[in-house]
C-alpha cells in the first residue's frame, strides 16, 4: 500500500491543476460569487472591488473611485459585464478557480494582467453619494 501514497498525490495535483486551468461556466461563477463582495489586485496591488448581486446584477469600483452599477451574462464562455454610463460595450473575461480564489484574464488585451482575488466579504460596497453642495 504504501508505494500508491504518492502516486494518489500525484493524481490529486494533476486533477487539482486540470481543474484550475479550466474556465467556471456562468453557473460556477453565479454559485461562487453571488452575495459576496470580492477585492481583486493586479501584480499584487490593488485594483478594485465588485459586490455580485440576484440576476446577474453587480456594484463595481476601482480603488479610490465612484460605484458603477451593472450586470453581467455568459457569452461564448466568458463572463461579459455592462456597467451604466459605460459606452465602450461590453467587458468579457474568464474566470478561473483555484486554492486561493479566483483569476480573471481579460478578453479584450491578450496581454492584460489577470485579476486576482486577494479578499471576500459578505458586506456590500461602500458607496458614497454625491458630494452636496459642491
Amino acid at each position: 500500500m504504501r508505494p500508491m501514497l504518492p502516486l494518489c498525490a500525484l493524481v490529486l495535483a494533476a486533477t487539482a491543476a486540470a481543474a484550475a486551468d479550466k474556465p467556471m461556466t456562468a453557473a460556477e461563477f453565479d454559485a461562487y460569487s453571488q452575495g459576496k463582495t470580492l477585492y481583486y489586485a493586479i501584480g499584487g496591488q490593488p485594483y478594485g472591488a465588485e459586490t455580485y448581486l440576484p440576476d446577474h446584477r453587480v456594484i463595481w469600483a476601482f480603488l479610490g473611485e465612484a460605484c458603477k452599477r451593472g450586470t453581467w451574462y455568459e457569452s461564448q464562455g466568458r463572463i461579459c459585464f455592462v456597467y451604466e454610463g459605460e459606452g465602450d460595450g461590453p467587458q468579457c473575461w474568464t474566470f478561473f478557480s483555484g486554492a486561493t480564489g479566483l483569476k480573471a484574464h481579460f478578453e479584450g488585451d491578450p496581454q492584460a494582467a489577470d485579476l486576482i482575488e486577494v479578499k471576500q466579504s459578505d458586506r456590500p460596497l461602500v458607496c458614497p453619494g454625491p458630494r452636496v453642495g459642491v
